[in-house]
Parts: C-alpha cells; structure tokens; sequence
C-alpha cells in the first residue's frame, strides 16, 4: 500500500514532465473513493493480493514481466524492473477498486491482448513466444505511436504501460537510488542557526 502511495504521487509528475504530444487524455478524473472499507493499516506490510482481488492471469503475468524487462532493463549500475517486482506493482494498482485504476485497467488488458494478436499478425506466434529482437521491435513501433498521438489506442496503452512501469520503478529504494534521490536524509552536521538570525530575535548565540 506505501508503494501504491508513493506511486499516486511520482506518476502524474512523470507525465507533467513529458511532451504535450505525449500527454494521455484517457484517464478519468480522480474522485474520493467511497464504500471500499477501513483504510489499511499503513504500517502493516501488505502482500500483492492481501487488499483486493488481482487482475493478471498467469499468462498476462509472464507478458507484464518481459515488457517491464524491455521498459527498463537492467544495467551495469540497476537492476532491471522486474527484479524489483515492477510487475507486481502493475498488477496491484490496476486490480485497486478506484475509478482511476479503473481505467488503466481496461487499457492495459486491451493492450497485452492487442500485443499477442500484432505477435501473431507478425510472426504468427504470442507475444512471449517472440525472440527478443522482434519484441523489441513491436514495442519501438508502440512507442512511436505513443509519441504521435498517446491518446490514441494502441499508443495509449504504451504510454501508460511505460509510465507505470516508471512510477514503479523510481519509487522502490533501488530506483531512487538510480537517480540519486536520498529523501529525508541529513547532508551535513547543523550546527544552529546562524548567528545573524540569533540577533535579529534578541536571542543568545549558540
């Protein structure tokens, strides 16, 4: 629930950040959830599963991994997303009873369908079936489409996906760490106020 949190918040920024021709249109606006119960206890680690019902299939599962792997792979310095378990945030926040989720919903399962029939126009074979460079390809070609137009379906489904995948990824330590946020963290010893401010309100120095 405190990875779903932090995402709610790390997300609209990411897509603030991008390009207008970016920006997606399809998400409904966000209303006060009502009838879902107590809040959780946020200091409780929760397991995916533990708050709602999940979404994914087994199958949808294995294709979420491989395309988080291609958003955001691993590197010499960060693991890759699914490392970090980015499929089962993903899976966790689609399945949440909000109307927002809601509707990231309906497009990511229109979009990982959407992908098996391209893998099968294409190569007449599933998407997960696909050696890596032609997965690569079908996702190059979504992400073409995203940047074109990310209101427009399958772009769409692209866009969120990536940025979900995003919001995900930088708001796990290891992410945060991979772009250098340090958080609430000291940066040097403070020795008091300066001696300026001390006597502008008449107060002793240290």
């Amino acid at each position: 629930m405190q990875w779903i949190s932090s995402a709610m918040a790390a997300i609209p920024l990411l897509e603030r950040e991008a390009p207008a021709a970016e920006r997606s249109g399809i998400r409904p606006k966000s209303g006060v959830a009502k009838g879902y119960g107590p809040d959780p206890d946020l200091m409780r680690k929760y397991k995916p599963g533990d708050l709602w019902p999940l979404t994914f299939s087994k199958d949808q599962r294995r294709l979420v991994i491989v395309l988080c792997d291609i958003i955001m792979p691993a590197d010499k310095t960060s693991p890759s997303a699914s490392m970090l378990g980015v499929h089962d945030f993903v899976d966790e926040w689609i399945s949440s009873p909000y109307p927002a989720q809601k509707g990231d919903r309906n497009i990511i399962l229109k979009g990982l369908s959407w992908l098996d029939e391209e893998a099968g126009r294409r190569n007449k074979a599933n998407f997960i079936s696909l050696n890596p460079k032609n997965q690569l390809a079908i996702c190059q070609d979504l992400a073409r489409k995203a940047k074109a137009d990310s209101r427009r379906f399958p772009g769409s489904f692209f866009y969120r996906l990536r940025n979900l995948v995003a919001g995900g990824y930088y708001t796990t330590p290891a992410g945060m760490k991979d772009i250098g946020y340090l958080g609430n963290v000291p940066q040097a010893e403070w020795n008091g106020p300066p001696e300026e401010v001390l006597k502008k309100l008449n107060l002793p120095s240290q």
